[in-house]
């Protein structure tokens, strides 16, 4: 199963972002904490060559902090790459950035130079936010709601850094449903795009491995159930999610869920590690070899009819 998803602008916030890049001295690519690879644009290794990079994994308060520190260990492997665990509205966040672009860039530190800094994160990450904080002053509009940034703006900081903003982009193909699925979670998918009680199941399923005592301790549930679809009967019974004859709302039990998850009522969360992204991904080229070798045998079939 894939989920389309890219818009007419994220499309071209693509190209204006090739186009930008022998001018960029430094990306920063904003990810939430909570999702940390699923949250990251897969296209941004390839756009970024050598540059140095930051990921600021962002919404850390929502996150667990133990698997936090992991992503940062994993992430800081990649060659160029340093990472930094933050919330928006910290107001320690923004010395921390700012030093740590001059430390990547120190060819750009005397004060006759300027620092070209290239923003990026996919929707509902928390980029504006930071940027504002950033400028100490409003610059970009921030909503709860995924892609209200349109187009590319540049922002001077005062400081010898000048930002460049970025529409937040969605990448073409979500291939990995599970990444789909963890978007959905968080809400930087819309609600639109996948079901509601599909995203809860889902995120319900997970909780029950990852997060047992969360679930207990959130919805009063001593024994927890085996599976996801128990779960949301007895949340359901407990939030008195009825419907006549005394059936479970579903719709509006996955609801619950998810806004609960996403405004952290569950307590600090985080959706995956690097040990499943690596086991997901092993999975994903496998089902690609299969894909590729099942077209190649239809080529070939149409082929000899054809002769």
């Amino acid at each position: 199963m894939k989920i389309q998803w890219f818009p007419g602008h994220m499309h071209k916030a693509g190209k204006e972002i090739k186009e930008s890049m022998p001018d960029v001295d430094l990306l920063i690519e904003i990810v939430d904490a909570r999702l940390p690879f699923s949250s990251a644009n897969p296209l941004l290794s390839d756009l970024r060559g050598n540059k140095p990079c930051i990921k600021i994994l962002n919404k850390a308060d929502l996150a667990d902090p133990v698997r936090t520190q992991a992503w940062q260990d994993y992430l800081e492997q990649e060659e160029g790459v340093k990472t930094l665990a933050t919330t928006a509205l910290n107001s320690d966040a923004v010395p921390k950035v700012i030093d740590l672009c001059r430390k990547l860039v120190p060819n750009k530190t005397e004060s006759t130079k300027v620092m070209h800094v290239l923003i990026m994160g996919i929707p509902n990450v928390g980029k504006s936010t930071l940027i504002n904080a950033l400028a100490g002053r409003t610059i970009a509009k921030t909503g709860n709601e995924p892609a209200v940034t349109k187009r590319q703006q540049r922002i001077d900081l005062n400081n010898g850094i000048i930002l460049c903003d970025t529409p937040g982009m969605l990448w073409p193909n979500l291939e990995n449903i599970n990444t789909g699925y963890r978007l959905a979670t968080t809400g930087a998918i819309k609600d639109t795009a996948l079901k509601h009680d599909d995203v809860a199941s889902f995120a319900g399923d997970f909780l029950l491995t990852h997060y047992p005592e969360a679930l207990k301790s959130r919805y009063q549930i001593e024994k927890l159930p085996d599976n996801d679809y128990d779960l949301s009967h007895i949340i359901g019974k407990k939030r008195g999610c009825l419907r006549a004859g005394g059936h479970i709302d579903m719709d509006k039990v996955a609801k619950i869920l998810l806004l609960e998850i996403r405004d952290g009522l569950l307590g600090r969360l985080t959706l995956e590690t690097p040990e499943m992204m690596i086991e997901e991904l092993k999975a994903l080229e496998v089902d690609r070899a299969k894909r590729a070798e099942k077209q190649s045998k239809r080529k070939q079939k149409w082929k000899n009819n054809r002769d």
